[in-house]
């Protein structure tokens, strides 16, 4: 997920924890909601009773029976009103809050709400008893819904909103990262799709992921049936032109008009060509040329790139080995840095395994972020700086750009006084910094892993194992931090020394623990196994 997806899933949480009232998310079509609520669905607690509701083009009575349904409510289907169906849903309600359970109600396309059903749906949040509300509903709808809501007749509804996020579309740097990460996740290359492509990609799809996804999807097939080996900017205008804008043709009028000139000189030479020749051309048959090396490749059974291959590793979080290099660092004074990058030529094909051996040597037969994330370790594709990512201190695959299309990557392993020491052929080369940064995009593959399988996000209010991990490290850096009677919960003091302990590390202080928080608690563990940029050289 891109940094708003993150914003907005973490947001989401946290109005949901709060408990009560509305909460409302907002973004143009294909922007990833949809997604994003999947993902909001697979970390709600193990305690929660959900009604989803994907057609909302119903009335008031309709909608009440659709949500009767979903939560399994029986009613007398004889007796439909709105008095029995509130009457049936309260009882619900009022028997899962007994039973420490919590009910949401998730509306998609709410911007196709009436009035009237929004009104009503106002009236359900009055179901409470006298310490809280029995009903916590969620909205998700295009830019519309915000229009919608504001105006005076919704102006109640609009007040009980408790947190509202609007996703907006990705950013040329997130689609970039965005296009490299899911290349990368299918056991492709990042560099198929050149600068050209890519930033033709941002242009035609405004930064809407599901656009993003066409367009690269026709834009390979088109490459693969031309027979190149990368992408172009042509390649992905022709994409968009058969997809979405039958309309648009990158032919001038001043062009049409010459190619038709053209065809009409052409068709009458041929004319000519088989007249003068018809008695020797009765028999003879023309085929068109195809490309033997597609005929021939489509004639083989489609197989994955990267098939999952079974690996036994002991139970319990992965304790890495780290891997001890000599103490002599060669200075590489002949050649400069963009020299040897470019001897060495190293794809991320061939840079990603080393860079898991690196986080662990008995991972032989890993080869992708696939087979990882079955393990519990997770694979960072970003684009950062090189401060924020060095204050990481841990190893990373680091892309350089050599040309326009051409891409290459170096494990960096260390740091020579400010100076970058990278890992080749099981040797150690350190270069001068500017050189480095010179060739560098931005973009680096990092290894990490979680706490708890499949949690990424701590946030406030959460109650998981992962809370109990996240006090157990804070209360040996955080002297302040004090015993909770309640250890799993992530109460507002937690959130405190979490936001104190971001300050200290100069992270984002929002209280959220993501990666970087993650990281950072990580490396202040003194019992951590993980490997870590070297500096002693």
């Amino acid at each position: 997920m891109s940094e708003h997806h993150q914003e907005g899933l973490a947001l989401l949480l946290y109005g949901i924890k709060q408990g009560g009232g509305f909460v409302a998310l907002t973004g143009e079509v294909g922007t990833g909601k949809t997604t994003l609520c999947h993902c909001l669905l697979e970390q709600l607690p193990e305690n929660v009773n959900i009604a989803l509701v994907l057609n909302p083009k119903l009335n008031t009575l309709e909608l009440l029976a659709t949500i009767c349904d979903e939560l399994q409510i029986e009613y007398d289907e004889e007796k439909q009103s709105l008095k029995h169906l509130i009457d049936r849903l309260n009882k619900h309600l009022l028997a899962a809050h007994a039973n420490n359970r919590k009910t949401i109600l998730m509306i998609d396309e709410a911007q196709n709400l009436s009035l009237d059903v929004l009104e009503q749906i106002r009236l359900l949040t009055n179901l409470e008893t006298s310490k809280s509300k029995l009903l916590q509903i969620i909205l998700v709808g295009q830019p519309e819904l915000k229009h919608l809501l504001e105006k005076p007749e919704l102006r109640q509804l609009n007040q009980r909103i408790t947190a509202r996020y609007h996703l907006p579309p990705l950013s040329y740097a997130e689609t970039q990262t965005y296009i490299s990460h899911r290349l990368t996740i299918s056991g492709g290359q990042a560099s198929l799709f050149n600068r050209a492509a890519v930033k033709k990609v941002y242009q035609l799809s405004k930064g809407i992921p599901r656009l993003i996804n066409v367009i690269c999807d026709r834009a390979l097939l088109g490459a693969y049936a031309d027979d190149q080996k990368t992408v172009t900017a042509k390649t992905v205008v022709q994409a968009a032109h058969e997809n979405f804008y039958p309309s648009y043709s990158p032919i001038t009028p001043f062009i049409k008009k010459v190619l038709t000139s053209v065809s009409i000189l052409a068709l009458l030479l041929i004319a000519v060509f088989f007249i003068s020749k018809e008695n020797n051309l009765k028999d003879s048959v023309y085929l068109l040329p195809f490309n033997n090396k597609i005929v021939q490749e489509q004639k083989q059974p489609l197989t994955s790139q990267a098939q999952n291959k079974h690996v036994n590793l002991p139970a319990g979080p992965i304790k890495t080995n780290k891997i001890i290099p000599s103490n002599e660092v060669k200075q590489t004074k002949p050649k400069d840095f963009k020299s040897v990058i470019n001897q060495h030529n190293i794809s991320f094909d061939i840079a990603r395994p080393q860079l898991i051996r690196n986080f662990d040597k008995r991972l032989l037969n890993i080869s992708n972020c696939n087979q990882l994330k079955k393990l519990g370790i997770e694979c960072l594709f970003e684009q950062s700086n090189w401060e924020n990512m060095i204050a990481l201190d841990r190893p990373v695959m680091m892309e350089f750009s050599l040309s326009a299309t051409k891409h290459v990557y170096a494990l960096l392993v260390g740091l020579k006084g400010n100076d970058p020491v990278f890992q080749f052929d099981n040797e150690e080369l350190s270069f001068p910094l500017k050189q480095v940064l010179a060739a560098w995009d931005g973009y680096y593959l990092l290894l990490w892993q979680p706490p708890s399988k499949n949690i990424k996000l701590i946030y406030p209010q959460q109650r998981s194992t992962a809370v109990l991990w996240l006090r157990k490290q804070l209360s040996v850096y955080m002297k302040t931090l004090t015993r909770s009677k309640q250890a799993d919960h992530f109460d507002d003091e937690l959130k405190m020394e979490v936001m104190k302990f971001q300050k200290r590390h100069k992270l984002s202080v929002d209280g959220i623990v993501g990666f970087r928080t993650f990281i950072q608690l990580q490396n202040k563990d003194s019992q951590n196994n993980y490997t870590m940029l070297r500096k002693n050289y």
